[in-house]
């Protein structure tokens, strides 16, 4: 049985980063194979994903993170953002809890449902990941074309906006290269949308 990584006390919980780090080194070997391993270079991430997700309010304002916002996780590919991702689950409180949906799939719905997959994902008040944005492409409905993702985002900003609610999201892409793909209005969202965790762009691909 692997150990919790975080004891009660004043019925607050109390985390460990080392416990933490082992407990989702285990879960992740668990979940995704024996091949599975956090990498030392990778801390520094680790960390700011456990704080923000564990609702760590005086450390997160140290590493100006903004629990008001949701995350943007950043990196190459196969730099483990999905896997990370989809662990941190494990972490969130029950009111903060997500659904991690591969930005593709969302697009592709729109194939078969038209804007009522934007309005599924945009103005849900379920909290949603969207893993991996800019992989997805435009798909048309009944001759319609819509930049779906994009749209479902601009949605998403006023869900934070009225009502609170964030959204996560992970992408392989620099900030040009997200303007290009769903133009300059949805970056602006983006920056008031996410807090920005980054990989080292010149990690290898840990799948490899």
């Amino acid at each position: 049985m692997i150990e919790l990584p975080y004891e009660i006390k004043d019925n607050i919980k109390q985390y460990d980063f080392k416990k933490s780090w082992y407990y989702l080194q285990e879960l992740g070997r668990a979940k995704f194979g024996k091949k599975f391993k956090l990498h030392p270079s990778d801390k520094e991430v680790i960390y700011k994903l456990l704080i923000y997700f564990i609702r760590d309010e005086e450390n997160c304002v140290k590493h100006d993170l903004d629990l008001e916002k949701g995350i943007l996780l950043n990196g190459p590919v196969g730099c483990g953002k999905t896997s990370l991702i989809t662990l941190m689950k494990l972490f969130a409180y029950p009111d903060h809890n997500y659904i991690v949906k591969s930005a593709r799939d969302v697009a592709i719905e729109f194939n078969d449902s038209g804007y009522l997959a934007i309005k599924k994902y945009g103005k849900s008040n379920k909290i949603y990941c969207f893993d991996d944005l800019g992989i997805e492409n435009n798909i048309k409905h009944y001759g319609n074309e819509c930049n779906t993702v994009a749209e479902v985002i601009l949605c998403r900003y006023d869900l934070r906006k009225y009502e609170g609610i964030v959204t996560h999201a992970t992408t392989n892409l620099n900030a040009e290269e997200l303007e290009k793909l769903y133009g300059n209005r949805v970056r602006s969202r983006l920056r008031s949308m996410f807090n920005l965790i980054g990989f080292d762009r010149n990690v290898k691909d840990k799948r490899k």
